[in-house]
């Protein structure tokens, strides 16, 4: 039972915002279906990763939780689960990333203390930059590169590409979901585009980075020798980032979980699947 409500207070759902990149990096990099081993090996991987940031946060983030409104009803700072419950599954995650890179590769492992520390030190940004959006959307960009580097144990410029493509996508969508708390932000000393900018002028940067995270996968068609089914993909999520941008605005922000959870999941799993079939096909 409890760890049903961890797994649903860490948001595992969530996945689905990394993982189709990440296999979207894979395919590329086998030029067609990666090998089963390290497909397996690379999804447990970034599950591990993916817990063990989202632990630590629930962790390094508790009292701000507690009393942000939007957040107090989260597991830790109601006291559904125990701290140390938190730091076991922590440990847990941790083990279950290394033994994974410890299958897929050297580079892999050699590289695995370093993600860590990336997805770990996001966490405290938010309390001295508005840059924390942008380490967000480098902790999600290891997905596609620290894909590569499971099948090819390598990084190339390709795998960088997309995980700038991904940097940008969630550094505007974190944007967008901040500024739901910016007076709670601007009240708490901590530090977001929102709370410096405002909200309109916010949404307006959101806007300007979603383009250009369209111009870095545009770019990977020419890089990464993609064909017209993956520029269908791009046509299709260049209009659901229009359509995100038209149901948020400055003075309505009542579709931002729609436009965070909904529209975003649509993106990434949908330009996966035009990716995957354009290089099977």
């Amino acid at each position: 039972m409890k760890l049903k409500i961890l797994l649903e207070d860490i948001k595992i759902q969530h996945t689905v915002f990394a993982l189709p990149f990440a296999l979207m990096s894979a395919f590329i990099a086998s030029n067609g279906v990666p090998p089963l081993d390290k497909l397996l090996w690379m999804i447990l991987a970034m599950v591990g990763a993916r817990s063990s940031a989202m632990s630590f946060n629930r962790i390094a983030d508790v009292d701000y939780d507690r009393e942000n409104p939007r957040t107090k009803e989260r597991a830790l700072p109601k006291g559904r689960i125990r701290k140390s419950y938190y730091i076991i599954f922590l440990i847990l995650s941790v083990l279950l990333f290394i033994f994974s890179c410890i299958m897929l590769n050297r580079l892999a492992l050699i590289l695995s203390p370093a993600a860590l520390l990336i997805v770990f030190f996001y966490s405290y940004t938010k309390r001295f930059t508005i840059f924390s959006h942008f380490f967000l959307g480098l902790s999600l960009s290891l997905a596609p590169i620290g894909a590569w580097v499971a099948i090819r144990e390598e990084i190339s410029i390709v795998s960088i590409v997309l995980g700038l493509a991904v940097i940008f996508w969630l550094a505007g969508l974190d944007i967008i979901y901040s500024c739901q708390d910016v007076e709670f932000d601007k009240s708490h000393g901590l530090f977001s585009f929102p709370a410096k900018l405002g909200i309109e002028r916010a949404l307006r940067l959101a806007a300007i980075f979603h383009v250009i995270m369209t111009l870095f996968l545009f770019s990977l068609f020419f890089i990464g020798n993609l064909g017209l089914l993956y520029l269908g993909g791009i046509i299709l999520i260049a209009g659901l980032l229009y359509y995100e941008h038209s149901i948020v605005r400055p003075d309505d922000l009542s579709k931002v979980n729609v436009a965070f959870f909904n529209v975003n999941g649509i993106i990434s799993i949908g330009l996966m699947l035009m990716t995957i079939l354009d290089i099977i096909y």
